[in-house]
């Protein structure tokens, strides 16, 4: 058994390639330093097991600088800066629903069935991209779509050309709803996330469909209280 597997939560098992993860694991030079820590690559799949998802937010590498990368797509630990894209969301979300977003540890979100996912999982200290050969994207690209083919009216946060050109290979039956956007970088926030409504639109169609809705605030330094 590789590191990888035996960290992966079983709860997620009927969905993963663990012969794939074997692989991913030969492929990483352990010795150097990772992100996020070993304990949280898999912090989104032990955070929300698959019968509690009925939201998608797609990442696509971990932050790899010190500190950041918490194994929850976007999400940083409570007490660290919030980084430029995330600021981007909270903004879109206190426009749109006037939830207050103090923290940037998302682990509120992820408690309530919102799959915090990056495409790849783990990454090099401050060498951005540098996992994205290694098998990760073959492994998430094929988890979520078992998942779109085993769930029905999930709802899909696709912000940017990463996340919709992968979220195209889903199931598109089974009641699902793809919202699509640029993404939240100030670099292309302005050409639509801000102003986009998906938090409201994906709480509507959540009580369409008989759900919940989220609480999208995130309270001050919830990690420590978890």
């Amino acid at each position: 058994m590789s590191l990888l597997v035996d960290n992966f939560p079983k709860s997620w098992s009927d969905y993963a390639n663990l012969e794939l993860l074997n692989q991913i694991d030969s492929k990483i030079d352990w010795e150097k330093k990772i992100y996020p820590n070993k304990s949280n690559i898999f912090k989104a799949l032990h955070a929300t097991a698959p019968e509690s998802v009925k939201v998608v937010i797609l990442g696509q590498d971990p932050y790899h600088g010190e500190n950041q990368a918490m194994g929850l797509s976007f999400s940083v630990p409570a007490l660290q800066k919030i980084p430029p894209s995330l600021k981007n969301i909270f903004k879109e979300i206190e426009r749109s629903t006037g939830s207050l977003c103090l923290s940037g540890d998302l682990t509120p979100w992820s408690k309530q069935g919102v799959l915090l996912i990056n495409s790849i999982l783990t990454v090099c200290e401050k060498d951005p991209g540098s996992h994205q050969n290694t098998g990760w994207l073959t492994f998430t690209e094929q988890l979520l779509h078992t998942l779109s083919l085993k769930k029905t009216n999930l709802v899909f946060l696709c912000w940017g050309s990463f996340a919709q050109k992968l979220v195209h290979k889903f199931n598109a039956f089974n009641g699902h709803l793809f919202l699509k956007s640029p993404h939240p970088s100030p670099l292309s926030a302005h050409r639509g996330f801000l102003g986009c409504d998906h938090f409201v639109k994906c709480n509507q169609f959540l009580k369409l469909k008989g759900k919940d809705p989220v609480n999208w605030s995130t309270p001050f330094a919830v990690e420590n209280k978890v």
